[in-house]
């Protein structure tokens, strides 16, 4: 299936380069522009976005990997951490 009918981008072409980039780095953490990078394009119009994030979604070798979860969280809980020590609570 056309995912990007601007850059001929197909839901194939989307998961062999998402496949591509995990067995090259399994720590790689996979986004849109590291694709189209991937398939030597660049984004265009940006129509195609919600198809292509949502065939992302479909391919299993898309997860963050396990060393990296919960990374957002604990950035978020320290900083809390950090902004109580400074009010003095």
């Amino acid at each position: 299936m056309i995912v990007c009918h601007c850059l001929h981008i197909t839901d194939r072409d989307i998961h062999a380069a998402i496949d591509w980039m995990r067995a090259a780095d399994p720590h790689a953490i996979i986004t849109p522009g590291k694709i189209y990078h991937a398939l030597g394009k660049r984004a265009d119009c940006g129509g195609c976005m919600p198809l292509f994030l949502s065939t992302m979604r479909k391919n299993a070798n898309l997860e963050v990997p396990m060393e990296l979860r919960g990374l957002r969280e604990s950035a978020h809980l320290k900083g809390n951490m950090h902004e109580r020590r400074r009010k003095g609570n």
